[in-house]
């Protein structure tokens, strides 16, 4: 199962992306909610773990241009 981790704080990323890889799962992280939304809008991901402050755009944004683009992925 492949994870995109939308999440800006340096030490989330690094303790989710641990513990998810630990469980067999392939993570890709972005720190910033546009490079979020361009990973989200050019790979194929299995789940979205999206905070909601993040830094050039928010998670509201990106999820609701995600939806707008027919991007159906789950988003955490």
């Amino acid at each position: 199962m492949k994870i995109l981790l939308v999440e800006d704080e340096k030490g989330l990323i690094i303790t989710l992306t641990d513990r998810l890889t630990s469980e067999g799962f392939d993570v890709i992280s972005a720190a910033d909610g546009k490079e979020g939304f361009d990973l989200a809008a050019s790979e194929s991901f299995d789940l979205i773990i999206l905070d909601v402050m993040l830094p050039k755009k928010n998670g509201y944004d990106v999820c609701r241009d995600l939806r707008q683009k027919g991007i159906s992925t789950p988003i955490l």
